[in-house]
């Protein structure tokens, strides 16, 4: 069934001939990348990411790294999902404001370089969420090849692993403007609390984690099997975070969950 679906995300890269893919260095948007130049050619393929508040440094130099690694051919811009209008008020449509502004700045280096297309990573699991930036790719034009050929995240792992790539473990990331709860202005301030709470905790050996912001409330999610190196260091948790700025540090006895904050807008 993997191989069918590989198969036919090959046919549908094929079709477009010559493409810009929007490139983060997560698991998706990397696969896709490998994907793309294996078929189409360096040439044929143009990796462009995007540096703005919300993407950490340490994602930077990774995507740089493993861009690097696959031969493609890599472009970073500069972006400021701040100084998009009705982005900082963070409501629902938050991520279609995200995602139409990255566009934006993609459609003109598609043209100028005489690329065909866009395509981005979003995948078939995707599609059964609250995704509005898929919204925004829909009126420009932009594909998600992906999700096109069904392929879920665990397959996307498994493609991953057989092409030996590094990503086909890594644990999935979001902008951090997805720790702040909706409603809550975001800010360079918050972004960058969260930022470094989330890397203090890397260093405990977590490594899918979350800081969801509720003002002064730090909640945490991680996944299960790694609550116990919380508590364990819960003391030295605590003083590092509040000495960003929280007030009050939590866990989240659910566990990490992709999109938790969606659970405001029901």
């Amino acid at each position: 069934m993997v191989e069918q679906k590989y198969r036919k995300l090959v046919s549908i890269l094929q079709d477009m001939k010559r493409i810009v893919v929007a490139y983060s260095g997560g698991v998706d948007s990397t696969l896709l990348l490998k994907v793309a130049v294996d078929t189409l050619g360096v040439d044929n393929v143009l990796a462009v990411t995007a540096d703005s508040e919300t993407y950490p440094t340490s994602e930077l130099e990774e995507a740089k790294r493993l861009a690097k690694k696959i031969g493609a051919r890599h472009q970073v811009i500069e972006t400021s999902e701040l100084a998009i209008p009705g982005y900082t008020e963070n409501d629902k449509n938050r991520c279609y404001f995200c995602k139409n502004s990255l566009f934006d700045h993609l459609v003109p280096i598609m043209e100028d370089k005489g690329y065909k297309n866009i395509v981005y990573g979003v995948i078939a699991d995707d599609l059964s969420e609250y995704r509005p930036g898929m919204q925004a790719a829909k009126e420009q034009g932009v594909r998600g090849p992906l999700a096109e050929a069904t392929l879920y995240k665990e397959e996307i792992r498994e493609l991953s692993k057989e092409m030996e790539l590094d990503t086909w473990n890594k644990p999935s990331f979001a902008c951090l403007s997805s720790r702040i709860a909706y409603g809550e202005k975001i800010t360079q301030a918050k972004l960058s609390k969260v930022e470094k709470s989330e890397a203090f905790l890397k260093t405990v050996g977590i490594r899918q984690v979350r800081v969801r912001t509720h003002e002064e409330i730090a909640r945490i999610e991680v996944e299960p099997q790694d609550m116990q190196k919380l508590l364990a260091n819960h003391q030295r948790i605590t003083e590092k975070l509040q000495s960003y700025g929280y007030k009050y540090v939590t866990m989240d006895l659910v566990g990490y969950k992709s999109g938790s904050m969606n659970k405001a807008l029901s």
